[in-house]
């Protein structure tokens, strides 16, 4: 989920003057820079203001996710014969579909009319989707799983167009001074990677849990599916609010192209590798990691078959917490060693571990913890390379006038590998009436695709300025060497009455 600090972004003089009036600071810059509000100081970095502790509240709720449970699992027991293969197709391609639009729409939104503009829209979009899945009903079976499909088509939409709008606002909030400039790396990883590893293991612990309340009762199976498509809602309508009190970020209020053409020529002549790079990687990432997580209790289950639905979801779950370390090492390492090997370290981890597990799959096996925790940490290694850093190569290299779209495109593209390879895993399982040959050969394809990801990454992608107006200044000279004339930043928008004023009051 986006948001976007608590900033004056203001260029000049003149437009520090104009907001500081507006939010009636009466005082004196000095004074300002040393006021203390509970935890943290306001301080004066190059004119822009700011409090410590807004950054922060900014980032954490940037990186809040949609829960939805596993409901397929009880729509396979309640609608047996409505739920066809082609009705699962259509409700799992109509989200899918639903998010890539929403990627590219909002990632043009974002920058056209502004962030705040992308991140409001994109969270009631999302919550009027969630809310139509939860009451979906019909005449007949078949009926409510059609408004299924569009409900989970329109919430689609928003939380595709989730990833632009919080890509960019993300990176430009981090850009507001040194020390968060610095923790880019963890702040991004906590932010776009964590919350993910988090919706993974909610996606089964919550239906997990409303099974249990209900006694795994078969006919109380409905409200469980309703009621885990209703907690969904809690995280968007809990930052609804910050989000309508979001102000313009610097870099924004200073390089966008608002409300004008976009060269979008001129942006594949200069950029095409960093966008081959972040399109490549973030493909095969989601390739590997999506259908290893959302089929981690069908490996589970063949493995140590069980009938029970709270077992194999419970399995899950387990395995799917092996996501959360991932974070922390990468984003910690992305810092440290920088993007491009800390990408190529976890690919190449990933890999050898998959080799390992798809060489000894029936020894391994044969001992159940031993090869949970080797999947658990399988799933790690993939959080600690590409899982940290994809939505950083994807926004950080590119200016702010056009970050929005390139996260868009890139996060679009990346679908198509989750698609892909969710086929492809569930076409190979299926094929192999021996359980074991299945799981082996899963693992070592998906290694294999590791190894490529590995050299992409290491040869692809470039180390970059971490300091977002450096791009900006390069871009700006590129369009003025090639003809292109644009009128730079944000005069238009307000940010809300009394911001400074209360400095602590996160905006989203």
């Amino acid at each position: 989920m986006t948001t976007e600090m608590i900033s004056l972004g203001a260029d000049d003089k003149q437009q520090s003057q104009d907001v500081a009036v507006e939010a009636g600071a009466g005082k004196s810059a000095e004074v300002r820079s040393i006021e203390s509000c509970e935890d943290g100081v306001v301080q004066e970095v190059g004119g822009k203001f700011y409090s410590k502790v807004s950054v922060y509240l900014t980032m954490l709720f940037a990186g809040l996710a949609l829960v939805t449970g596993n409901i397929e699992l009880f729509l396979a027991v309640l609608y047996p014969d409505a739920l066809t293969d082609s009705m699962y197709s259509r409700l799992s391609n109509a989200f899918l579909i639903g998010m890539i639009f929403g990627m590219l729409f909002f990632g043009v939104i974002a920058d056209s009319l502004g962030r705040k503009t992308g991140a409001v829209a994109t969270t009631l979009i999302l919550v009027v989707g969630i809310a139509l899945s939860t009451a979906a009903s019909g005449t007949t079976q078949t009926g409510l799983l059609w408004m299924m499909v569009i409900s989970r088509g329109v919430a689609g939409v928003g939380a595709g167009g989730e990833y632009p709008v919080s890509g960019a606002g993300a990176a430009e909030a981090s850009d507001e001074g040194n020390d968060y400039r610095k923790r880019r790396g963890l702040i991004f990883a906590l932010i776009s990677d964590l919350s993910a590893s988090l919706g993974y293991c909610f996606g089964a612990l919550v239906p997990l849990l409303l099974l249990l309340c209900v006694h795994e009762k078969v006919e109380h199976y409905e409200l469980v599916w309703r009621l885990s498509y209703a907690l969904g809602m809690i995280p968007p309508i809990s930052i609804f609010w910050f989000r309508m009190r979001m102000a313009v970020s610097s870099a924004y209020r200073k390089s966008s192209m608002r409300k004008q053409k976009v060269p979008y020529l001129l942006i594949g002549k200069r950029y095409w590798r960093r966008l081959l790079a972040a399109c490549s990687t973030w493909f095969l990432y989601n390739w590997i990691s999506i259908p290893f997580g959302v089929f981690s209790s069908t490996v589970v289950s063949r493995v140590n078959a069980s009938d029970s639905m709270v077992k194999t979801l419970g399995w899950g779950v387990v395995i799917n917490a092996f996501y959360i370390p991932g974070p922390f090492i990468g984003g910690f390492l992305s810092d440290k060693i920088g993007r491009r090997k800390t990408m190529a370290l976890g690919f190449t981890l990933q890999a050898i571990l998959g080799f390992v597990l798809g060489g000894a799959n029936t020894k391994i096996i044969n001992i159940f913890p031993l090869f949970v925790v080797m999947y658990g940490i399988f799933l790690t290694l993939g959080e600690v390379g590409p899982g940290s850093t994809v939505a950083l190569v994807a926004t950080e290299p590119f200016p702010t006038s056009i970050r929005g779209q390139t996260m868009g495109f890139v996060a679009a593209c990346s679908k198509a590998g989750a698609a892909i390879g969710t086929q492809v895993f569930t076409a190979i399982l299926n094929s192999y009436t021996d359980a074991d040959k299945g799981n082996q050969v899963v693992f070592l394809i998906g290694s294999s695709f590791a190894v490529l990801g590995a050299i992409l990454a290491f040869f692809l992608i470039e180390d970059t300025s971490t300091h977002l107006d450096d791009e900006d200044r390069l871009w700006k000279a590129y369009l003025v060497e090639n003809g292109w004339e644009a009128t730079w930043g944000d005069h238009e928008s307000h940010d809300p009455a009394k911001v400074l004023n209360d400095p602590l009051t996160p905006t989203s």
